[in-house]
């Protein structure tokens, strides 16, 4: 396992461990002592709860988020050549709207061994459970917040999906989800459909796919809970 890149993924909220993770990936991490990762605090308690044997205080973490200098990235590659290193996510899949995706750039460039681990990807799982087009579909993460700039942008998506029969997926932070769906209601044709997966892999999931003058009709609760929002018009 020395000079490998481990891309570790993690559950996408308080889920059972077993309900999305696969046993090889317990294997792995039972095996690499060096992590990469968002939030040490949380990395700490998945890390627990996936079952691991090796002493959590032994551990070394690296933190990449929004505030880690590029400088350090190499850093945290330094000792891959002699011990395997774990890079992980917030929640789902390293790499995948997730600034993880850095790293295994660096790594590519310094010829390390990428291995990516099967785990829960929310803009995957939502796409297979909505429908809608899933041989032709673009991710575009958040859209602006101030109005001129995102009405523009939710017109643009939609006149793609419309042109291209592609799938427009973005998403939206937790707490400004009521208000994108709102946008979306005022925004875009009445006829356009709209798929709204909700707390994915969690007891409470919520996934439906309605015409927006449906969901005009009723709102769902999407207040502060992970959303990812699909289009096809």
């Amino acid at each position: 396992m020395k000079g490998k890149l481990y891309l570790i993924p993690t559950t996408l909220g308080e889920s059972a461990i077993e309900r999305v993770i696969p046993a090889y990936v317990l294997e792995v991490i039972n095996q690499v002592t060096i992590y990469i990762v968002e939030n040490v605090r949380t990395a700490r308690r998945y890390l627990v709860k996936a079952g691991i044997k090796t002493p959590i205080d032994s551990l070394q973490f690296f933190v990449l988020d929004k505030h880690t200098n590029e400088a350090e990235f190499s850093t945290f590659l330094k000792d891959i050549e002699n011990q395997p290193i774990g890079l992980m996510s917030e929640a789902g899949c390293p790499g995948i709207a997730d600034p993880g995706a850095a790293i295994v750039e660096l790594a590519h460039k310094k010829n390390i061994q990428v291995i990516p681990l099967v785990g829960p990807s929310s803009i995957l799982l939502a796409l297979m459970a909505s429908g809608f087009n899933g041989q032709n579909f673009a991710f575009s993460g958040y859209i602006p917040v101030k109005k001129p700039e995102r009405t523009k942008a939710i017109l643009a998506l939609e006149k793609r999906s419309l042109f291209e029969k592609q799938t427009q997926i973005v998403i939206e932070t937790p707490y400004r989800n009521l208000q994108l769906l709102d946008d979306l209601i005022q925004t875009c044709n009445s006829k356009t459909r709209l798929c709204i997966a909700c707390n994915i892999s969690l007891d409470d999931e919520f996934i439906q796919t309605k015409t927006l003058a449906d969901w005009k009709k009723k709102i769902p609760d999407l207040n502060k809970k992970p959303a990812i929002f699909l289009i096809q018009a």
